[in-house]
């Protein structure tokens, strides 16, 4: 992005930053929750039934939406897209709805909090990203 106009900048590094720590989240989201799926249906023997499982079993849908957003964020960074401040705005504060958990939420919400409470690990990295997204710019 170009320094004649900062206030893009700033969203647009921040939006890398949101990514690059969701995209950690992430894979430990999926390593926990493949350890439970295993605990209650057996080791998963190879890397491609575990990706059939994510993209298939009910055990994994509520990651989805993060996989997804994860996606959605790589083409608004794209070369081929122009991102502007108010989409910039927009996905962090979509990021900021996502990374929402909940006790008594939907079912993404409710598991999301469950693993922020089981795994110290996914707890840090919320915290991580909860604090890059209420940043002010």
């Amino acid at each position: 992005m170009s320094s004649t106009h900062p206030p893009l900048d700033i969203r647009f590094q921040r939006l890398r930053e949101v990514r690059a720590a969701l995209l950690r989240l992430h894979k430990r989201l999926l390593d926990s929750e493949r350890e439970g799926y295993e605990q209650s249906h057996g080791r998963i023997r190879s890397n491609g039934e575990f990706l059939r499982l994510v993209l298939e079993d009910e055990w994994f849908s509520w990651l989805r939406p993060f996989s997804q957003f994860i996606v959605k964020i790589d083409e608004a960074l794209s070369p081929k897209e122009s991102i502007t401040l108010q989409k910039a705005d927009e996905l962090l504060k979509e990021a900021s709805s996502l990374l929402t958990p909940s006790e008594e939420g939907s079912d993404r919400e409710q598991r999301y909090y469950r693993a922020i409470q089981r795994d110290p690990d996914i707890a840090f990295m919320h915290a991580q990203i909860s604090r890059l997204l209420a940043t002010e710019s």
